[in-house]
C-alpha cells in the first residue's frame, strides 16, 4: 500500500504535479474514527456536515454576483466552495473543490503547495459567466488541524466568506419539485432556493493508498436545479469512467444540454473517472428527463 507525503513540509517545487507517494503498509479505519468536527470548525470559522465519518464544510461565494445566460446564479447552484475531511490509519485526507476568480487563482495554489496541499485540477465548469470564475481541487494527507489551518490560510488570499454565515437563511423557492424528481428517479433537498441531487456510484472508489472515496467526498454525481422564468437552470457535474463519457454526452444533447466542461478532479483515483459538466435553462421536467436517460447510462446507484 501507499500513502501521500504528511502536510507539514513542503512536496518539493511543484505546482500542479502528480502526488508524491511514499510506500507504508495501512491499518484498517475504525468506524468511529471520525474527523474532530470541533477543532476544525475552531480554526475555519463555521460548521459542516458529518456523513459517514467524512465531515465537510461548505463555502459559498455569497460574496460574488455572477450572471450566466441570462440567470443570476445563486451560490447554492454552482459558487460553493467545500473542504471535506476523512480519517485512514492515524492521518486525515482532505479533499475539496474552491470557488475562485482568475485574479485569486496563483495567490491561493501557492499557498497550498507551500502548506503541503496539492492540486489535482484547476478548470472551468460553465460558459460565457460574468466575472469569469474557476475551480480549483485539491489533495492533501495529515493532522487535520494543520490542514484546516492550510486551507484557511490559502482561502484568506481570496475573498471567499470564511466566518459564520449571515443572519438568516436564504428564501427557499417557492417551486414544488416533485414532478422535477419523479421524472430525474432521485429525491433532492433544497438549499438556498436550489434543488441539489447527488447519486452515488455503485463501485468503491478508492485512491492509491487504499482509502475510500465515498460520494460525498466529490465521487457523486452532482444535479443542481435553480427555478427561472423559462422553468429552470440547471448545471452539476456527471462522474463516469471513459466508456460511459461519449453516451452520456449523446444522451444530454438529444435533450438540449450543454456540455460545459470535461476533465479530471483527482490524480491517483481507482477506477479511473472523468467529470463533466453541463448546462441548460429550460423547462425543468424535460430537463430532469434527459438528465435521467444520462445517469442510466452511468453505472450509478438509481
Amino acid at each position: 500500500m501507499k500513502k501521500w507525503t504528511s502536510i507539514g513540509g513542503r512536496v518539493g517545487s511543484i505546482t500542479v504535479v502528480a502526488l508524491t507517494l511514499l510506500a507504508q503498509p495501512t491499518r484498517a479505519t475504525r468506524a468511529d474514527d471520525a474527523p474532530d468536527a470541533k477543532k476544525i470548525d475552531a480554526i475555519i470559522g463555521r460548521s459542516g456536515e458529518m456523513n459517514n465519518g467524512v465531515y465537510k464544510i461548505g463555502l459559498p461565494r455569497t460574496d460574488l454576483k455572477v450572471r450566466a445566460d441570462g440567470v443570476d446564479i445563486k451560490p447554492t447552484l454552482a459558487l460553493g466552495s467545500w473542504m471535506a475531511f476523512k480519517r485512514m490509519s492515524g492521518h486525515t485526507m482532505v479533499m475539496g473543490d474552491l470557488v475562485l476568480l482568475e485574479t485569486e487563482i496563483n495567490p491561493v495554489l501557492t499557498k497550498l503547495e507551500e502548506k503541503g496541499i496539492e492540486i489535482s485540477a484547476v478548470h472551468n465548469h460553465i460558459l460565457d459567466e460574468q466575472p469569469r470564475v474557476m475551480y480549483m481541487h485539491f489533495m492533501g494527507m495529515g493532522d487535520e488541524e494543520k490542514l484546516a489551518r492550510a486551507l484557511k490560510d490559502a482561502l484568506s488570499l481570496s475573498g471567499t466568506p470564511m466566518g459564520p454565515p449571515a443572519a438568516g437563511a436564504p428564501a427557499a423557492s417557492t417551486t414544488d419539485w416533485k414532478k422535477v424528481q419523479e421524472a430525474l428517479g432521485v429525491q433532492g433537498r433544497e438549499r438556498g432556493g436550489v434543488l441539489q441531487v447527488g447519486v452515488p456510484r455503485k463501485e468503491k472508489i478508492t485512491t492509491a493508498d487504499g482509502m475510500e472515496v465515498p460520494g460525498f467526498m466529490g465521487t457523486a454525481t452532482a444535479i443542481n436545479f435553480q427555478p427561472t422564468d423559462k422553468g429552470a437552470a440547471i448545471t452539476g457535474d456527471f462522474v463516469m469512467t471513459a466508456s460511459e463519457v461519449n453516451p452520456v454526452i449523446r444522451e444530454l444533447r438529444k435533450a438540449g444540454i450543454q456540455i460545459t466542461a470535461l476533465h479530471s478532479h483527482m490524480l491517483d483515483e481507482t477506477p479511473r473517472l472523468f467529470f463533466m459538466h453541463f448546462w441548460a435553462n429550460d423547462d425543468a421536467v424535460k430537463l430532469a428527463k434527459g438528465l435521467r436517460s444520462a445517469l442510466e447510462k452511468t453505472n450509478s446507484a438509481l
